[in-house]
């Protein structure tokens, strides 16, 4: 059997990832996101917490709740190298968990969310077929991040300088998608691109 065609779903910190996901999920694509299954490996009982724990101590995991994101969130944005070590705990167990859901999907296309899809492109890159990127300008990402829980507009710049830059994330781009309007707009785009890409898996060619 065919493997699915995947689309990589990408994008900065507060430009709509989430939203356009939830816009391909309505329409019946299966959605394999990293966050969900990084989330997943740091619940309790989660793959990655034992190493987690070796690394930067007892304080960093509850029995009850896995790990403390919020003081992580504090830690590795303070200390690059905290955050490498992080990642390079996490990212193997990431990837190999969405390689197996990919594996398993019978879907004619799959997405792919995984939002430091540029930062990691070397990895990822033989997995995807086609990148879609969800673009805003930088402004609208701040506004959008720091109205969230436990975010503030000091924090959401911190994580944004640490991701790729908006012109980098282009660089990978098959597809760019516009997200400065509201939800119906976004999810008129998608439904779109849902065509286009049902058309190119029934091809078996790139998008």
């Amino acid at each position: 059997m065919a493997r699915t065609y995947c689309v990589g779903l990408t994008g900065g910190i507060g430009s709509g990832k989430s939203a356009a996901a939830a816009c391909f999920a309505k329409l019946g694509v299966p959605v394999v996101d990293t966050d969900v299954i990084s989330r997943q490996l740091t619940a309790p009982g989660g793959r990655a917490l034992p190493a987690i724990q070796a690394a930067f101590g007892d304080e960093m995991v509850h029995a009850t709740e896995g790990l403390d994101r919020q003081a992580m969130r504090r830690r590795i944005f303070a200390d690059e190298t905290a955050r490498r070590r992080l990642e390079n705990i996490l990212h193997p167990l990431i990837w190999a968990e969405a390689a197996r859901q990919l594996a398993l999907s019978v879907a004619p296309y799959t997405l792919l969310v995984v939002p430091l899809l540029a930062e990691n492109w070397d990895s990822y890159r033989a997995l995807v077929d086609t990148v879609l990127v969800v673009d805003c300008p930088e402004g609208l990402q701040i506004e959008r991040t720091a109205a969230r829980p436990h975010m503030d507009e000091r924090l959401a710049k911190a994580v944004i300088a640490v991701q790729s830059s908006r012109e980098v994330r282009m660089r990978i781009a098959t597809t760019v998608l516009s997200n400065q309007g509201d939800l119906p707009a976004l999810c008129a785009q998608v439904t779109q691109l849902h065509t286009r890409y049902l058309e190119t898996a029934a091809r078996g060619t790139g998008a």
